[in-house]
């Protein structure tokens, strides 16, 4: 089947992988993106992607808390320039908070009130005002009974503001502080790491049955017999829960513990047990793809092969 140029684009910004690659790979499955996906990734010429494209979108992600709750959003304008603006920061921020009222949804978050106005009001002010689009992209509330949600900021612009933003719920009857403070850390640990899931058993299992046909297609490669085949998967496998598993993943503060181990250590300071009971991980543009400039000479050149 003919394959297009706009197909082949696709692929590579989710794999990575060269035009030529992603072309063989589109003729292989016979256009199918997700097959050729797996298919790229089994012959060893494309990596697991986190994200589902490029980052293209601009803007702030902005957190804010209230002892055992909090709440993060993502707003996104056309250009950087704009999330360096005092009254755009200023909007996001006061976004933030009064989704802290919400149960996180985007309809909820835009229809609270912000200043006597609605959110959804507010944003369409400020792009008349500021003079670029930008909209309300997603939005997310925790909350534990007892204990706390530490929220985390990497390279913060201004208070609560940056690009990436993280909460992570503990529960837990402990020192409250004490509590905040390992919370952090571990907020620090998951904008870095970027895990799938906080535990195995809420690792979605579409994705890890996928893992499992691609590193058993690529075991097969090796020509080993079946039964070496299986314990290489079983491997890989485990190797996948460790990489991508928040509660497994090597602690990144101390680079030694697991996360779960270093929160099993924290309780004795803090004075009580500790739950992870979830988190949250918003990337600004997560998702969203690029155009690439260049798109046209490679089209150009791969066609002429």
């Amino acid at each position: 089947m003919a394959i297009s140029a706009s197909l082949v684009k696709e692929l590579r910004d989710k794999t990575g992988a060269g035009m030529m690659d992603c072309k063989n790979a589109l003729n292989e499955n016979n256009g199918d993106l997700e097959a050729a996906i797996d298919w790229l990734r089994a012959k060893g010429i494309a990596k697991a992607d986190k994200k589902s494209g490029r980052t293209a979108a601009e803007g702030l992600v902005g957190v804010a808390s209230d002892g055992n709750r909090a709440a993060i959003v993502e707003v996104n304008s056309e250009t950087d320039f704009v999330a360096r603006n005092e009254a755009f920061q200023a909007m996001v921020s006061g976004i933030a908070k009064v989704a802290l009222g919400t149960d996180g949804s985007g309809d909820a978050i835009n229809a609270a009130d912000l200043e006597g106005k609605s959110v959804a009001e507010n944003i369409t002010e400020n792009i008349a005002t500021i003079g670029e689009n930008m909209s309300l992209r997603r939005g997310a509330v925790m909350e534990v009974g007892s204990g706390a949600v530490a929220s985390y900021v990497h390279n913060a612009i201004s208070d609560g503001l940056g690009k990436i933003g993280v909460l992570v719920a503990l529960e837990s009857t402990g020192d409250a502080d004490k509590l905040a403070m390992i919370g952090r850390q571990v907020a620090m640990h998951v904008a870095a790491t970027n895990p799938l899931a906080a535990t195995k058993e809420e690792m979605d299992p579409v994705v890890v049955e996928r893992e499992k046909a691609i590193f058993s297609e690529s075991a097969r490669e090796s020509g080993k017999p079946e039964e070496i085949i299986e314990k290489m998967v079983e491997g890989r496998v485990r190797k996948f829960y460790e990489e991508n598993v928040l509660l497994s993943q090597t602690f990144v503060i101390d680079g030694e513990n697991s996360v779960e181990k270093a929160l099993k250590n924290a309780e004795a300071d803090v004075g009580a047990p500790i739950a992870l009971k979830g988190f949250v991980r918003f990337q600004l543009g997560d998702g969203i793809e690029k155009e690439e400039d260049d798109f046209a000479a490679e089209v150009a050149a791969m066609n002429k092969q």
